[in-house]
């Protein structure tokens, strides 16, 4: 179904943009050059914002996700 495929597109792009914040803090972590150091986390901020905006059209299309990141909240909410 087109809306499933959709659902999976921005999925796939979150999941494709939170490598990419790993990888590049990860390569931060490694150098010892500080202007490389802050290039990559910059990189990897940049990318962050990638994840809120398939994140927004996300819950625009899928209902059941907005219903259960309340709940996972909740439940962080409840243990903390």
């Amino acid at each position: 179904e087109k809306e499933d495929l959709n659902r999976e597109i921005l999925r796939l792009g979150i999941i494709a943009e939170l490598d990419a914040v790993s990888l590049y803090e990860q390569l931060a972590a490694m150098t010892d050059k500080e202007i490389i150091r802050k290039v990559l986390l910059d990189i990897a901020k940049e990318e962050k914002t990638h994840v809120g905006e398939f994140q927004a059209l996300l819950l625009e299309l899928d209902k059941e996700q907005v219903e259960e990141l309340k709940k996972g909240k909740e439940e962080v909410e409840e243990k903390t």
